[in-house]
């Protein structure tokens, strides 16, 4: 287990461990300076497997037609440090509102874990409908596992609160979904009414994590995509970040960060990344540099995004096609390797944190440099240009 400070997440050198066990799992913080010698092992597994692995000391191999599958997984594998001067990264006594978590092994769990090891009190905001499941899972231990931090400690999530950042307030509730039953026994669930209950039970938060989209077409073509289609995906993908900040910036505390996750749709074509998101995630970055200027003249809030490469959580497996974009990043990108789910999370607690005191309105590209790839060099096009590969 990687020795670090209960109050700071230490940038380190690591080298993941061969075997992914409940005895061995951490996490490994990935460093912020050149990495040096992280081997991978052909040991690894899908994150929408996670779970179910977590809760048995198996090692599991995962193979490919092409070559062995690599597949981003929500938590990389316990590591060895070896002990020289560290930069810390040190967010204690700060406390953190993260949007859109509801299970453990998205990118907002990731993000959260980090924040807490680096020390950070971590309150989050669940969708409404997914609430209860969300909750009971905490509370029977399902996501114990999930928990551990660094140290050995298990992340504590002080309160989760109910949310559909959708709504901006009770008065945007239409009746339909008021008497949804999936709905039913939650209250105070709009974006005003959580910012306002953060106030109530907290007084301010110092950091703020907009880590939800939606686009309820998201698998039809964009010409195939309906009017309201694209707009409830740009709605609930990035006029959502829009409307947090403009509720939780009157308590974030001055010198506060507030980071969202876009994807490189935004600027490249993904077929089959339809319904709208790509425009969401455009938007979403072109605010990032708007939404910079105005919170950081009115209130001190630095304002990035992470443009975070393709994870196989629950919720990408929306687009029905999440493993091939992981098995061509694998193939494509400048570093043949799995992109962890903790690598955005460490830049995001990175971005949260002081040593980032001069950085706003930026892209932060967390995707193994896919995003600087023009061609796809698995093409059999390049078969004669002896591209090398990684060896692992």
């Amino acid at each position: 287990m990687m020795a670090i400070g209960a109050s700071a997440l230490q940038i380190t050198f690591t080298r993941p461990s061969v075997l992914l066990t409940q005895r061995n799992l951490g996490v490994t913080m990935a460093s912020f300076v050149q990495e040096s010698d992280r081997a991978l092992s052909s040991k690894l597994t899908s994150s929408s497997h996670l779970s179910s692995m977590l809760n048995s000391n198996k090692s599991f191999t995962i193979n490919h037609p092409r070559f062995r599958k690599f597949v981003t997984r929500s938590m990389s594998e316990a590591s060895e440090t070896k002990s020289t001067s560290q930069l810390s990264i040190d967010l204690k006594g700060k406390r953190a509102f993260i949007a859109g978590v509801a299970d453990d092994n998205g990118y907002g769990w990731a993000i959260a874990k980090s924040l807490a090891a680096a020390g950070a009190e971590i309150l989050v905001g669940t969708w409404v409908p997914a609430l209860n499941i969300f909750e009971m899972s905490l509370r029977r231990g399902k996501f114990d596992a999930s928990r551990v931090l660094p140290d050995g400690t298990l992340m504590e999530i002080t309160k989760v609160y109910p949310l559909d950042a959708v709504f901006d307030n009770p008065e945007d509730v239409p009746e339909d979904i008021k008497a949804n039953k999936r709905y039913a026994g939650a209250s105070n669930w709009t974006v005003q009414e959580v910012a306002e209950l953060v106030k109530k039970d907290f007084g301010s938060i110092d950091i703020l994590v907009h880590s939800l989209a939606n686009g309820p077409e998201v698998t039809k073509p964009l010409l195939e995509t309906s009017r309201k289609g694209y707009l409830a995906a740009v709605s609930a993908s990035s006029y959502s970040y829009v409307s947090l900040l403009k509720h939780f910036l009157p308590i974030m505390n001055p010198g506060g960060s507030s980071i969202s996750l876009t994807y490189i749709a935004s600027e490249r074509i993904i077929p089959g990344y339809g319904g709208g998101m790509s425009s969401a995630k455009a938007a979403l970055e072109s605010d990032t540099k708007v939404l910079a200027f105005e919170a950081g003249r009115k209130h001190k809030i630095r304002v990035n995004t992470i443009s975070a490469g393709p994870l196989g959580s629950r919720a990408a497996k929306a687009i029905g096609f999440i493993d091939t974009m992981i098995s061509y990043s694998f193939a494509n990108a400048p570093l043949q390797k799995e992109l962890y789910a903790d690598e955005v999370g460490n830049t995001a607690a990175f971005l949260a944190s002081p040593l980032a005191s001069a950085i706003t309105g930026a892209l932060i590209y967390v995707d193994n440099g896919l995003n600087a790839m023009g061609v796809g060099v698995d093409s059999p096009l390049f078969k004669d240009l002896n591209i090398p590969t990684s060896e692992h």
